[in-house]
């Protein structure tokens, strides 16, 4: 029987863990539906890669957390509500794939070649914490069994090299890889490559380095745990309340009910479009909020979006605030948002994900670049409503059309595209 990939329920991004602890105090007993989706669409799978996909689905049932993780969350993330701790290792967590994730395939246009179909059903407290895992088990079986010229030669040292740049840069950033990694070990990798530049450089390094989304490899780095909230949370307050005006405020006043206003983090802007977030962010949300994090549109126009909303319009200091880039970067692209992020006012970080743990070339031809998956589970129902993202370009736009044009109207969303929009080929475009 071949060993599970995923052996710790930590395997998985810290905002994870946060949303899961608000989902647990706030909504209980809120019912769920998520939707995979490959946005390239054209990078289909094999017989074996699905079978294989299907053994590790089920392994993920045998999940519990320990003691030694649990005490590991008390001191990395000391804000989670001690009520949670004890709702996960008093095994009320309830992780059943056998019942919850019903994953399918259809013959693709390619001979021999499948489509997968995965949904995700259940109460949101037992289902939240599928997402990550099912992602980058999905992407490993594509890269074991359908891509397969490729190989881990100079991973350490590529992860070294681009860390060491992004350090002599002064850029302050984050590993961000777990969802689109090419395996397990490519993001071990990764950290150890990143870990030899951060000790190399020492305290600039240090602080440099803020750590890695990644629970379980932030807990054998001995890093910092790093991330605040997904979309998922503003899409299903939305569902549950079917208040899309408010939706923003609403899920900040749950998060900071939570959390307390001191541990509020950073804000995720652009679920229903930034234009209708920023109607609600301002204070006590936008002091309790370190910053802003970017996720889509144009980054230098969503950057001056935000300096006007904190300096000119809030009066904020310059450099009080943060903003962090998220969205398919590089180094390159991270030392000059940075540029563009100083030039406003704005202090600048960084969660640098595929790039870092799934950036390969061809074995046969070492010029030809070995495509990522671009691959997504967002919430599709929420209580039997339709759960939507409309996001700041129309390439990550999702869910129900018709939900999607009417939320439109009624937030008076304007649409905008820009050259980084094509999402079939995210990072070799």
């Amino acid at each position: 029987m071949q060993k599970p990939v995923i052996e710790s329920l930590l395997d998985t991004d810290m905002y994870k863990l946060t949303m899961h602890a608000a989902v647990v105090q706030n909504f209980p007993d809120v019912e769920t539906v998520y939707k995979y989706t490959n946005r390239s669409a054209q990078l289909t799978f094999t017989e074996e890669a699905v079978d294989w996909l299907k053994k590790e689905i089920e392994s993920l049932g045998n999940l519990k957390i320990t003691t030694e993780e649990i005490e590991f969350l008390k001191k990395a993330i000391p804000f989670l509500p001690e009520e949670y701790l004890d709702y996960l290792s008093n095994g009320r967590l309830s992780i059943r794939p056998d019942e919850q994730i019903e994953l399918t395939s259809e013959p693709a246009d390619q001979d021999g070649r499948f489509d997968i179909k995965l949904e995700i059903r259940g109460l949101w407290r037992d289902t939240i914490l599928y997402e990550i895992p099912l992602l980058s088990l999905i992407s490993e079986a594509y890269f074991r069994f359908v891509d397969t010229d490729w190989n881990y030669d100079n991973q350490v040292e590529n992860a070294y090299q681009k860390a060491r740049t992004l350090i002599e840069n002064g850029i302050n950033f984050s590993e961000f890889g777990s969802r689109r990694r090419r395996s397990r070990k490519t993001q071990d990798l990764v950290m150890t490559g990143i870990m030899k530049a951060v000790e190399e450089q020492g305290e600039v390094g240090r602080k440099c380095f803020a750590g890695t989304s990644n629970v379980l490899f932030a807990k054998k780095y001995g890093v910092k745990p790093i991330g605040t909230v997904a979309h998922e949370w503003m899409m299903a307050i939305a569902s549950i309340t079917m208040d899309y005006v408010n939706a923003n405020k609403d899920a900040m006043d749950y998060w900071i009910k939570t959390f307390g206003g001191e541990n509020a983090g950073l804000a995720l802007t652009d679920t229903f479009g930034t234009d209708n977030f920023l109607r609600s962010f301002n204070p006590p949300y936008s002091d309790y909020y370190i910053g802003v994090r970017q996720d889509s549109g144009d980054p230098e126009q969503y950057t001056k979006k935000i300096a006007h909303h904190y300096i000119d319009v809030l009066k904020y200091p310059r450099f009080s605030k943060v903003i962090c880039y998220s969205d398919s970067l590089n180094p390159e692209k991270a030392i000059g948002y940075a540029q563009t992020a100083h030039k406003f006012g704005l202090k600048a970080t960084f969660g640098i994900g595929t790039n870092f743990t799934n950036d390969f070339y061809s074995s046969k031809n070492p010029n030809e670049k070995s495509e990522p998956l671009n691959i997504v589970i967002k919430l599709l129902e929420v209580n039997g409503n339709h759960a939507i993202k409309i996001s700041d370009n129309m390439g990550k736009n999702m869910g129900d059309p018709d939900t999607v044009r009417k939320v439109k109207e009624e937030l008076g969303y304007i649409e905008r595209t820009w050259v980084g929009d094509n999402e079939a080929h995210r990072w070799t475009s």
